[in-house]
């Protein structure tokens, strides 16, 4: 590995396990914080960090947007941290960590879905993907009880969690659709505070309060570390590698933090995953990285069916 790459490849590292670690580090945050008041401070504070890092090193050019580029992501934000980690949160008050990241790698397989009633044709092994990814679920929702770690106490966590994994998902294709503002760290920097205060609000509203004296040193520090880790270390490692690696290449986040994500749930937090959890998650798995791989190759045949003859095509795609 060449002194030029190492820290690309960092970067990467960074991706898989800290956002895979994030699945716990909610677990603690929610042991004594309210779901939707922590994942809206979660949200709002890193949001108005990151506006102000875009202000300092960027300018205030970076932070000029049109109303409709405002609008896009204001919505984007909605569906990504109001939907998706917003419920992902409430989810894990009922669905152990390492279970609700097996679900949330259904996401891939709900882009693909949606993509396709946009009007895309993908071919035939990535629709096998998106059915056995489909029957993965399946055997994660419906089977083993509690003492497998899938349903908590009540028996909408799960369906909670795909919910959640959805929302995401429409949050994803919408930021391919919608007119978004050019400079990346701004209009993430508009989704995370627009996720933030909408999670705040509904939080409120739905009478959750914070009972400071109530609320455990594990609960602040897991709330400090999706903050700094999470929201703001990984992101901008996460933006670092998607202009240096191809984009087949960093998808495969996707199936790497669920790993971690179970790992660190048995090792640190005792979780157990039983026989019904391990079987759909790993048939999830096995969905994402053949969708993933499918999706690599026909953007590498298309690549190079659009290069004009006698060019060289280039080394990977983006």
């Amino acid at each position: 590995m060449g002194n030029r790459t190492w820290p690309v490849w960092a970067a990467l590292g960074i991706v898989y396990v800290v956002w895979g670690s994030t699945y716990l580090a909610i677990r603690y945050l929610v042991g004594s914080l309210p779901p939707l008041l922590a994942a809206g401070l979660r949200f709002s504070i890193a949001g108005v960090i990151l506006l102000v890092l875009v202000r300092v090193f960027a300018g205030r050019g970076a932070l000029r947007m049109t109303r409709a580029q405002f609008g896009s992501a204001i919505v984007v934000g909605l569906l990504l941290a109001g939907g998706g980690q917003g419920l992902l949160t409430v989810a894990e008050t009922q669905v152990a960590s390492g279970v609700a990241a097996l679900l949330a790698a259904s996401i891939p397989l709900f882009v693909l879905s949606l993509r396709r009633l946009l009007g895309e044709r993908p071919p035939a092994v990535t629709l096998f993907g998106v059915l056995l990814g489909l029957v993965g679920l399946a055997v994660l929702v419906l089977f083993g009880g509690p003492s497998e770690g899938a349903h908590g106490a009540a028996w909408w966590g799960p369906w909670i969690m795909l919910i959640a994994a959805l929302s995401w998902s429409v949050g994803t294709v919408a930021t391919t659709r919608l007119p978004m503002p050019a400079n990346s760290f701004a209009a993430t920097a508009v989704e995370l505070c627009a996720g933030g205060f909408a999670l705040s609000f509904v939080g409120l509203g739905a009478g959750q309060r914070i009972r400071f004296a109530e609320v455990t040193a594990e609960s602040w520090i897991a709330l400090v570390y999706l903050i700094v880790a999470g929201s703001l270390i990984a992101f901008t490692a996460y933006v670092f590698v998607l202009d240096r690696l191809p984009v087949s290449t960093v998808a495969t986040y996707a199936y790497v933090n669920p790993v971690i994500a179970v790992l660190l749930g048995v090792l640190i937090a005792g979780e157990h995953i039983g026989p019904a959890q391990f079987a759909g998650g790993a048939l999830v798995l096995a969905a994402v990285i053949v969708v993933v791989r499918s999706e690599r190759r026909v953007r590498k045949a298309e690549a190079k069916a659009s290069v004009p003859a006698g060019t060289m095509a280039a080394p990977c795609e983006k």
